[in-house]
């Protein structure tokens, strides 16, 4: 598996994101959708990455960066064809060490607080997550949990 920067313009990388925020509007309520689209995933704060094996994509994730010293998670998904195989894995440890090579403190992220996120939550608390307050722009919101990781 091979991490690479990504410049959104891959039919491959527009699928898995339009899948991405379609799963996210099958399991959470419009207000409660925090995932980037294409335009959010170009903004300069963002840096956006792509899991490839060979030819064929494999998943991705993404940093914004919030302040100086916090960055946010954002836009990680795995391919349903490779769930289970440590792309997510894979993905978040790479944004972890981002996050410390840039000289952060603290790496959060918002996920949904339904069933269907559970999985990405044990990730998440594996990688060292812990459950906090809504940080940033985001509100108190019984779809959302919010997690941090001190660096």
């Amino acid at each position: 598996m091979e991490i690479k920067k990504d410049d959104l313009t891959s039919i491959e990388i527009k699928q898995l994101l339009e899948d991405h925020l379609q799963s996210m509007t099958l399991h959470s309520p419009p207000e409660s959708i925090h995932a980037l689209d294409l335009d959010g995933l170009r903004q300069p704060e963002v840096t956006f990455w792509s899991v490839w094996e060979d030819e064929e994509l494999l998943g991705c994730g993404a940093i914004k960066e919030l302040a100086p010293d916090h960055g946010e998670v954002k836009s990680m998904k795995t391919s349903s064809d490779h769930i289970r195989k440590g792309v997510g894995r894979l993905m978040l440890n790479y944004i972890i060490a981002e996050a410390r090579n840039r000289g952060y403190k603290r790496l959060s992220l918002e996920t949904g607080s339904m069933e269907a996120f559970l999985p990405a939550r044990h990730m998440y608390e594996k990688a060292g997550f812990h459950y906090c307050e809504p940080f940033a722009d985001y509100v108190p919101d019984p779809n959302s949990l919010f997690m941090t990781l001190k660096l």
